[in-house]
């Protein structure tokens, strides 16, 4: 069963920084796209970046361009979400996904095959 376990959440004041981690097992996460997405309460889950198997191509959301970065570490199995400048509207349960059936970064969580539980980010203001 393969499995993705996400880190490092927690809460925070806007402008502070926090780092995601996403790890992944019982799957070669080399071969695959992964994504970060997130959910607000009341909101839909929108994707907020994904990375090509390989780390050469990735895909950020509007809203988060020029703030976060999502890089990878396949010898590690992990994929990390770097988040600066965090704001309030970035308040939402993060979740780490992957495509096993594409290698390009995607943006539409249908697309993507294995998901974790999630990890909380609370900015306050």
């Amino acid at each position: 069963q393969v499995q993705l376990v996400e880190s490092g959440g927690g809460l925070v004041q806007a402008g502070a920084s926090l780092r995601l981690s996403c790890v992944a097992s019982r799957m070669p996460v080399r071969m695959y796209a992964m994504g970060w997405f997130r959910q607000a309460p009341g909101k839909e889950r929108e994707v907020v970046a994904s990375i090509s198997y390989s780390g050469s191509d990735t895909y950020y959301a509007d809203s988060v361009k020029g703030r976060f970065t999502i890089s990878r570490d396949n010898a590690r199995q992990t994929v990390t979400l770097q988040m600066n400048r965090l704001e309030p509207e970035d308040t939402a349960v993060y979740y780490c996904a992957a495509d096993i059936n594409g290698i390009g970064p995607k943006s539409k969580d249908s697309l993507y095959d294995y998901w974790g539980q999630g990890t909380q980010v609370t900015v306050s203001s």
